[in-house]
């Protein structure tokens, strides 16, 4: 019934009269008006690699500036992701990792959404996800967040394929005053910050350290035997240098000391500790050669480990396992740990990226973009130490104590890399008045896995003063990760080198509409096939569970967004989100994914200094994987508030910040774990908290 009221809204919307101006002064309005509904910000430069208003980029695009950010509460990334329409954030048992399900696109590693900062990939080559010792990423340094839902491998390539999400930081335009602030409150959190920045002529530069430290959820209060380690101790640095058409950036993060949450394979182990280390720097040029030519340069490098501080107590000690770990033979008594069973992966990665762009304008009615690039990606050191051996035919073997067994036959992977080498083109035709083509195609080549070519189309036509419709087409892939190609030593998931990328193609038609000032809607339609997914499964001839290209996943939904601003101390912000996806191998719904969410969010400016945000998040219609027989996963509505003191005249400001006001009992869903269940009452979200956070600018 509610698809069938947003259809109708829709086609209503698009029956509305759509006469063109025909002044000059009729399309300053309009462009006046987009602009107060949108803010002087709401650029974006995801969609076409250009900045472009929002309302006339060729995506389904939302974007989040600092000072929104900070509104909202947020004090990390996933505070802001989940008032994304159609995107929802889950939790996997390892270390609690943010599941970003884009459209319902769900996976364990989470390596079908592309996290970029500053327009460059952190991808772990490893997994294929942003990294298994995560730890978050805090906002105090972020400018913006840029986040696009659907593909987007004709611009970036590799694994831009349910969505993107660009995190640009801060610049001395963005840090005004310099700043410092404290944050503490509910689970032993302590967050610090400073922010600096200056200029010296033409020489521009910032610099923000940030600091984080949490012990996080520990015990699950309705089912306390159920222990958690979700500590968590980090250290981030964003710096930035520019100099007349250069710019120099520089990060720095450090996960220490970190829990492991559920457990790596899902049982309590509250003394290990996880640690990792990641430093990137990009160098950028850009120039403007002449008054129709622009050409664009970026050097980038990304180091990034994940690393076992306190080693991984798997089972815990005393534990009997069987003999044979595919067969489950218990003969003899099985196999028995004393101390436990202990293995600790270990991966070092890093980098390299050559990016060259022109955009070209000189062409009638064309804005044309074409780059090429290169990106080298090493897998330069693998360390593991463990107390067993599994055999090629998953016998298990026990050591009477814990060995090193790197750079030998008996590691989990091997040291390996890849090549990549890519060419784009993008054209955006302004073909006739208020109608605007943009075509894109990519084509990347890997050492290891070989080609791929990505195009995309999307026309966007300004219908009316008041509505623009888009009509948009893509198509993307994911690259196998270097353990879906090379996992050894583990018959429960073992590497394929002949897996081939999973792709996935889709289509949407959108309705930007703004009937009146201060009021705004948009609602989009999609559909998507995802093909050649993959997934670990028996092979004849070989023993244990083997990647193979065997998935395929279909959907179709709706997303709706409203915002009204009836005052100019009032804005309500509402979106809806509809999805039906399919799992096609055995003709079920996708588990585990929502079917339907809510957000809404009010924000009022109550007295000249005192400001007030209330955000709702409501989460419907999760089911169970296939043979799992608990109960269906609660539905769960989650609030935040957050009240924001700013006296006039005065260089400090606070923060109140309560977050699941009341009390909610959320959960994220638990996997089926071999032929069992490990985490029965699946996997709790913090409770009540308290934050209290106050600034000074100096």
């Amino acid at each position: 019934m509610m698809q069938f009221r947003v259809l109708s809204l829709v086609l209503a919307f698009v029956w509305l009269p759509t006469a063109h101006a025909e002044l000059v002064e009729e399309v300053i309005v309009a462009e006046d008006f987009l602009g107060d509904f949108y803010g002087g910000e709401e650029m974006i430069e995801l969609a076409t690699g250009i900045k472009t208003q929002i309302h006339k980029a060729p995506a389904v695009a939302s974007v989040f500036n600092a000072e929104q950010i900070k509104q909202m509460g947020a004090t990390d990334i996933d505070d802001v992701l989940e008032a994304i329409p159609g995107l929802h954030v889950s939790r996997d048992s390892n270390s609690y990792l943010p599941v970003y399900s884009f459209r319902g696109i769900r996976s364990r590693y989470n390596s079908q959404v592309l996290m970029l900062v500053n327009g460059v990939p952190i991808t772990n080559n490893f997994t294929g996800n942003r990294n298994q010792v995560w730890g978050g990423m805090p906002v105090e340094a972020i400018s913006r967040i840029e986040v696009m839902r659907g593909p987007g491998s004709a611009i970036y390539g590799a694994d831009a394929f349910a969505g993107v999400i660009n995190i640009i930081t801060k610049n001395t335009d963005d840090i005004q005053s310099n700043q410092v602030g404290l944050r503490a409150g509910s689970y032993n959190t302590k967050d610090a910050w400073l922010a600096l920045a200056g200029s010296n002529g033409e020489l521009r530069y910032s610099a923000i350290l940030e600091h984080h430290k949490t012990d996080g959820l520990e015990r699950d209060e309705k089912y306390p035997a159920q222990p958690f380690s979700l500590m968590t101790t980090n250290t981030d640095f964003r710096g930035e240098v520019s100099y007349t058409d250069w710019i120099f950036r520089l990060g720095y993060q450090l996960r220490d000391d970190n829990g492991n949450g559920a457990g790596i394979v899902e049982a309590p182990d509250l003394a290990s500790r996880q640690k990792s280390q990641r430093i990137n720097f990009d160098l950028n040029y850009a120039k403007n050669v002449t008054d129709n030519l622009e050409l664009n340069a970026q050097l980038a490098y990304f180091q990034t480990s994940q690393r076992v501080k306190n080693q991984y107590i798997l089972y815990p000690a005393g534990i009997t396992l069987p003999n044979n770990l595919v067969t489950g033979d218990m003969s003899g008594g099985g196999v028995h740990f004393p101390n436990g069973f202990i293995g600790n992966p270990e991966v070092w990665e890093k980098h390299k990226r050559l990016n060259i762009t022109a955009n070209y304008t000189g062409f009638s009615s064309h804005a044309v973009r074409v780059g090429a690039g290169y990106y080298n990606g090493d897998l330069y050191r693998v360390r593991e130490t463990k107390n067993f051996e599994i055999q090629q035919d998953g016998s298990l073997l026990a050591y009477p104590e814990v060995i090193d067994v790197s750079d030998t036959e008996l590691v989990f992977l091997k040291e390996t890399d890849r090549d990549n080498y890519y060419i784009y083109l993008q054209d955006v035709w302004s073909f006739a008045n208020d109608w605007e083509l943009t075509a894109g195609i990519r084509h990347d080549d890997y050492s290891d896995f070989g080609s791929t070519t990505n195009p995309r189309l999307a026309l966007v036509w300004a219908t009316s003063l008041n509505l623009t419709t888009k009509l948009l087409y893509g198509k993307a892939f994911r690259a196998p990760s270097f353990a879906d190609r090379g996992n050894i030593n583990n018959p429960a998931s073992l590497g394929n080198p002949n897996i081939q990328p999973e792709t996935i193609e889709s289509s949407e038609l959108v309705f930007d509409y703004h009937p009146l000032d201060g009021v705004g809607m948009v609602v989009n339609f999609y559909q998507y096939s995802w093909n050649d997914i993959i997934q670990f499964s028996p092979t004849s001839g070989v023993i244990g569970l083997v990647a193979q290209n065997l998935g395929k996943q279909s959907a179709y939904g709706s997303e709706l967004e409203f915002n009204w601003t009836p005052t100019r101390n009032f804005k309500l912000s509402m979106n809806y989100a509809w999805s039906k996806a399919e799992n096609k191998t055995n003709n079920t719904d996708v588990a585990l994914v929502p079917q339907q969410q809510w957000f809404a969010q009010a924000d009022w400016q109550m007295t000249d200094a005192l400001r007030l945000n209330f955000k709702n998040h409501l989460v419907q219609n999760r089911l169970r994987e296939t043979g799992d027989d608990r109960e269906q996963i609660d539905d769960y509505w989650l609030s935040d508030l957050t009240l924001r003191w700013m006296p006039k005249n005065s260089n400090f400001e606070t923060r109140l910040i309560v977050k699941n006001v009341f009390d909610a009992d959320v959960r994220e869903p638990s996997f089926i774990s071999g032929a069992g269940i490990n985490i029965i009452n699946d996997l709790p979200q913090a409770g009540r908290s308290f934050l209290g956070e106050v600034r000074y600018q100096f």
